[in-house]
């Protein structure tokens, strides 16, 4: 009686020994750094980390370490002293091609690293920051998506010559089209239905009021993927430019249906974000100046109706200064392969009205170059009177030059790049380069370094407490058996903090209230056993039965118990946002290993003290 298998023995301690080791790196802290990635064209190279070393040797400034890894470098310093001045020295030695952020990086031994062992992330409360809760306007893409289709009605019509009368929109949403005679009706009901399938046509008098007028609607499902597209490519705009931010490990994710929740940890510039986030983009598509010599116009003779830029790479490159196409007209791109020779490309769609424009703009230059310019407004890093400021500057890059192959219209395609990831790249620029639908701020925190370091001071603190306060009542109320309560309760912390890291959660104030609550539940557990072990020795049971059925009759009462906290917190999970999240995933995390460690852990010993021998009293 009061024996567990051997493998029993054997999955308690593997379970606490991987536990133990993917919560370690918890207690190793952060050392201050700085994040050093590549912008677009750009490589971090051995030749990067040396122009970084000898930055901050100019500075006298002696880094921890400096560490590869995947595409990043990463500085670590001894203090935030040292991370502040190197900051504004490699930024300005490294120039635009590279964003240099402020990070905290985990100290975590090498060997932890290899394992996949890391620390929790801090949530803005703990570690400082700016919270926005964005509301995207839905309006604006409904709006967006039927005037889009209006141009493209218009086009059709006009190109099979049925004429019509100006468009209305309705109030409840669609558009009505009136025309002469009923005749232009019919036509128009015939060329629209198989032209475009995307749209629903009522030509019912009794819902238009006039029996020469058609209303044209978006389908539902047309409209629910053309807000999810909008979201999405609103989602991959803030992404971008939050990396202009150097904010490390940013949280931009979905809210529902119309929000974007933006997380910046460390920042507290909050006009700063705000002018970032809101930031805008464009490209324009000009013809190559193959008439005039490119080696000229570096020599200062600029010819007069051109412009000379650069690529990604840096080579030098002259367009022409008309436009024949700016990327507001771009409704869509995706990247892919083209057909006829297998090789990178970009399809991209653009509107009614940008058609009929680039159409016109590329009848005349069939087998001629033409490149494609990404224009950004952003901000950089300069030296000036030996202090670092940001500025203000408007970036202009040759990202494309391709041949046009045919005459251009509404859907066309650029080749002649060097691989597919670049046709990705480019693709995410067209689609990403301005807010696909306005944008507003609704909700806004903004939570200072200091404050976060009280949380934390706090938490741990209120934690601590707490801990030591249970460990106090269960060693004087239940003896030896509140000890093996006691050791369960630590090891029921170091489980749920080992699950936390090794699912990278985030934790916030909330969660260190459910970890603070999971402390004061876990010994639930243990309270019911030991007495219902108490009233069976009452009983006049021995002590080997009572430690028995103890643990046998108290199960159901305890696993009733935790699995209604559990569907509580599932709940909360269900329907809460943000930091009730979090509080429902430590809390079910907690009432997890609170199981475990309650149950299994204090029989084993139990077991190993009292187990297989002769007893004649339990200090209990």
């Amino acid at each position: 009686m009061n024996r567990y298998p051997v493998w029993k023995y054997i999955l308690i301690v593997t379970t606490v020994m991987i536990g133990a080791l993917y919560a370690a790196p918890n207690l190793y802290g952060e050392d201050p750094a700085l994040q050093i990635s590549a912008a677009r064209g750009a490589t971090v190279d051995a030749g990067v980390e040396q122009k970084v070393r000898d930055a901050l040797a100019g500075k006298s400034i002696e880094p921890l370490a400096i560490e590869h890894e995947a595409d990043r470098l990463l500085v670590r310093f001894a203090d935030t002293d040292d991370q502040r001045a190197a900051q504004g020295e490699v930024a300005v030695t490294l120039g635009e091609d590279y964003t240099v952020a402020v990070n905290l990086a985990p100290a975590t031994p090498r060997w932890l690293r290899y394992i996949g062992a890391q620390p929790m992330y801090l949530g803005l409360d703990l570690r400082g920051g700016v919270h926005f809760l964005m509301q995207v306007d839905m309006e604006a893409v409904t709006r967006q998506a039927e005037e889009r289709y209006v141009a493209d009605i218009k086009t059709l019509l006009r190109d099979k010559r049925v004429r019509y009368l100006p468009f209305n929109r309705s109030d409840g949403g669609g558009i009505y089209i009136r025309f002469r005679d009923a005749q232009g009706r019919e036509d128009a009901f015939d060329l629209i239905n198989e032209e475009q399938p995307d749209l629903l046509i009522e030509d019912d008098p009794a819902v238009t009021g006039d029996e020469t007028a058609l209303k044209v609607t978006v389908r539902p499902e047309t409209f629910e993927q053309t807000r999810k597209f909008a979201l999405q490519q609103n989602l991959t705009t803030l992404r971008n430019r939050i990396n202009e931010l150097g904010v490390a490990e940013p949280v931009i994710q979905q809210q529902g249906a119309d929000r974007i929740v933006v997380q910046l940890p460390g920042v507290q510039d909050t006009a700063r974000a705000k002018e970032i986030l809101g930031a805008t983009a464009t490209l324009e598509f000009r013809m190559v100046d193959e008439e005039h010599d490119v080696q000229d116009a570096l020599d200062g003779k600029v010819p007069v109706r051109s412009k000379l830029y650069r690529t990604r790479d840096g080579k030098p490159v002259l367009l022409k200064k008309d436009v024949m196409l700016t990327g507001e007209y771009i409704v869509d791109a995706s990247s892919g392969i083209e057909q006829q020779n297998g090789s990178p490309a970009v399809f991209i769609t653009l509107d009614g009205k940008g058609a009929r424009q680039f159409s016109r703009a590329t009848r005349d230059q069939v087998g001629r170059p033409m490149g494609v310019v990404f224009i950004e407004n952003k901000s950089a890093t300069e030296k000036k009177g030996g202090q670092f400021v940001r500025v203000k500057k408007t970036v202009e890059e040759v990202i494309n030059i391709a041949t046009i192959r045919e005459e251009l219209g509404k859907r066309f395609q650029i080749t002649g790049l060097d691989s597919t990831e670049e046709a990705r790249n480019l693709s995410l620029l067209l689609r990403a380069g301005a807010l696909a639908a306005p944008v507003e701020i609704i909700e806004e925190r903004t939570v200072g370094p200091s404050m976060g370091k009280e949380n934390i001071d706090r938490g741990v603190l209120s934690c601590v407490i707490g801990f030591v306060a249970v460990l106090l009542f269960m060693i004087f109320y239940y003896r030896v058996f509140g000890l093996f309560a006691n050791v369960a309760l630590l090891l029921n912390v170091v489980l749920l903090v080992a699950l936390l890291s090794m699912l990278q959660a985030t934790l916030t104030m909330p969660g260190i209230a459910g970890i603070l609550l999971t402390v004061g539940m876990a010994v639930d557990a243990n309270v019911l056993i030991n007495e219902r072990i108490r009233e069976e020795l009452r009983n006049g049971n021995s002590p080997q039965a009572s430690i028995n059925s103890g643990y046998e009759r108290a199960f159901a009462t305890i696993a009733d118990s935790n699995i209604t906290t559990l569907i509580a917190a599932i709940v909360l999970f269900g329907f809460g946002t943000g930091p009730v999240k979090g509080f429902a995933v430590t809390l079910s995390l907690g009432i997890m290993t609170s199981m475990f460690t309650a149950i299994m852990g204090t029989r084993a010993i139990a077991n190993l003290v009292y187990g297989g021998r002769r007893v004649a009293k339990l200090s209990i």
